[in-house]
């Protein structure tokens, strides 16, 4: 399963990775990751092929095709977007904010999309590039194991059940798997959700990263500054920021899933690559603990590849 060229994990990762294990099933959160190093390719990885929903780390595959179709000519990225006012129901950061109807330049969207994780700017843009055109380019650039079916306002349309006493949909998450690894919450169930897999999405980070990928160096070096300025900081951010590192990255989140892709860019040069998809067994929407686990789980990782 290993894909050609990948080193092996270093002295010591199995049984760092082990530990990893434990503490992750502690917090009640199951995962599925790669850590990568981006100038060995040695890497680490568990559960790296199984399948989730991606919730907003598709806004990655999605924000890579339209800056290609931009540097194509196909999309004007001056384009101004007249955005209504949005109806009630629709929440989280950007324009579901706005009050007023506004008028944003498509480049503006991605930005929106992919830095604030605004979930309208990125239905905006699914209009101009739809779902099954955004897989049909990763094909087009080698880029396999992402699925991309549907837009962005579904992640917030969950269906509720009264009379529990966590909250319903946190409930119905965590209890609504079928006996065919379906899922009764459709944005949970990976035949009908955006899915991938923490190997895919590695591959799709070091597309970005890497000099000799197939995306295009414009589109690659625009991709790296969106990440770069990702300001959702409560999963990975705090263990991989630092004075002499820089952390680019996507999260993304709906119900139970907590996932986050990027890569760490140290003083010397040295870049280490993360992806982590996870899933919790506890129904609650704010987890700060299992956030804690995650990034702690994936420091640990990272330091085995930086040899610390």
């Amino acid at each position: 399963m290993t894909p050609p060229g990948s080193g092996p994990a270093p002295e010591g990762a199995a049984r760092v990775l082990a530990r990893v294990e434990r503490q992750l099933d502690a917090a009640g959160l199951s995962a599925s990751l790669v850590v990568r190093d981006l100038d060995t390719r040695s890497e680490i990885r568990h559960a790296p092929d199984r399948e989730m929903p991606l919730a907003s780390l598709v806004k990655v595959p999605l924000a890579l095709a339209v800056l290609d179709a931009f540097r194509r000519g196909d999309l004007d990225p001056a384009e101004q977007v007249r955005v209504p006012a949005p109806a009630g129901g629709r929440s989280g950061p950007g324009l579901s904010r706005f009050r007023h109807e506004a008028t944003v330049s498509l480049e503006d969207l991605v930005y929106l999309a992919v830095c604030l994780s605004d979930n309208i700017a990125a239905d905006v843009l699914f209009d101009r590039y739809p779902p099954a055109a955004v897989t049909a380019w990763l094909a087009e650039h080698g880029l396999h194991g992402i699925h991309v079916r549907h837009g962005l306002e579904e992640l917030g349309d969950v269906p509720r059940v009264e009379g529990r006493d966590a909250p319903p949909s946190q409930v119905l998450a965590t209890t609504g798997r079928t006996s065919s690894s379906g899922h009764w919450v459709r944005q949970l169930d990976v035949a009908r959700a955006n899915t991938g897999t923490a190997r895919s999405m590695a591959h799709l980070m070091e597309g970005i990263w890497s000099e000799t990928g197939p995306v295009h160096p414009r589109v690659r070096g625009r991709m790296r500054e969106l990440l770069s300025g990702n300001v959702h900081h409560q999963r990975l951010w705090p263990d991989f920021a630092s004075d002499s590192a820089v952390w680019a990255s996507k999260t993304g989140t709906v119900l139970n899933l907590r996932h986050e892709v990027g890569v760490v860019e140290h003083a010397d040069g040295h870049c280490i690559l993360v992806s982590v998809l996870t899933e919790s067994s506890t129904p609650a929407a704010v987890q700060p603990a299992a956030e804690a686990a995650i990034a702690d789980a994936c420091r640990q990782l990272h330091d085995v590849l930086r040899g610390r």
